[in-house]
């Protein structure tokens, strides 16, 4: 296998197409992910592992192991160590078949971020040690919101994803106006969430009310 770096030439799109064309034909484990993209990239392994949650895909497990991951690269981030991956997660065997036609469909979305995104476009949102560790804070609400319990309501795993993909393409490209709609898309999943929450503890009030 070929690992692929962020510094690399080619495209973002490009770079996360090549790391899809290699992934192992049956299962394939968040590990051998991590192996193909190499670990000097961790924005970029996000931006892919939040592509399979930009189509309406289910596969058992994945945004708990996905979310873990991204967690886990923002608390290296902010603390400048070493990407950790518990064993548990990293070596999970995923079906590669639906992994990767989730990842081909969402790949579409990546250069059509990359047409509208500029570098260095509000670069103040992207430089400095507070707005770092603000930007890699919200890597990890969204990687903690695209855990959360709610994989049968749909946009569930999408909204939370969109806003990681936004950051993910954002801090990568030095774009600012990015990471800013990133962290709108954060407030948006927690507000999405808040209603959720809401609906369903009135919906539990009504139903006790009636069999009172």
């Amino acid at each position: 296998m070929n690992n692929i770096h962020s510094t690399d030439e080619r495209t973002l799109g490009e770079q996360i197409r090549l790391v899809i064309e290699q992934l192992p034909a049956n299962t394939v484990s968040l590990g051998e992910i991590l192996e193909l993209v190499g670990r000097e990239g961790m924005l970029l392994l996000v931006a892919f592992l939040t592509l399979v949650f930009m189509v309406p895909v289910s596969i058992p497990g994945v945004s708990t192991i996905f979310g873990a991951a991204i967690l886990l690269i923002g608390i290296s981030r902010i603390f400048g160590r070493t990407l950790w991956l518990p064993k548990r997660f990293k070596e999970r065997a995923l079906p590669a078949d639906k992994l990767r036609n989730a990842l081909e469909k969402g790949l579409v979305w990546i250069p059509r971020l990359e047409k509208v995104s500029r570098p260095h476009r509000m670069a103040w949102l992207t430089q400095g040690r507070m707005m770092n560790i603000i930007n890699d804070g919200a890597l990890i609400l969204g990687a903690v919101l695209l855990m959360a319990p709610f994989g049968f309501i749909p946009f569930s795993n999408t909204v939370p994803g969109i806003a990681l993909l936004f950051l993910a393409v954002g801090l990568i490209q030095r774009d600012g106006a990015a990471v800013l709609l990133g962290h709108l898309a954060n407030v948006a999943s927690i507000v999405y969430f808040g209603v959720l929450i809401g609906g369903g503890g009135m919906m539990i009030q009504n139903m006790l009310q009636n069999q009172a």
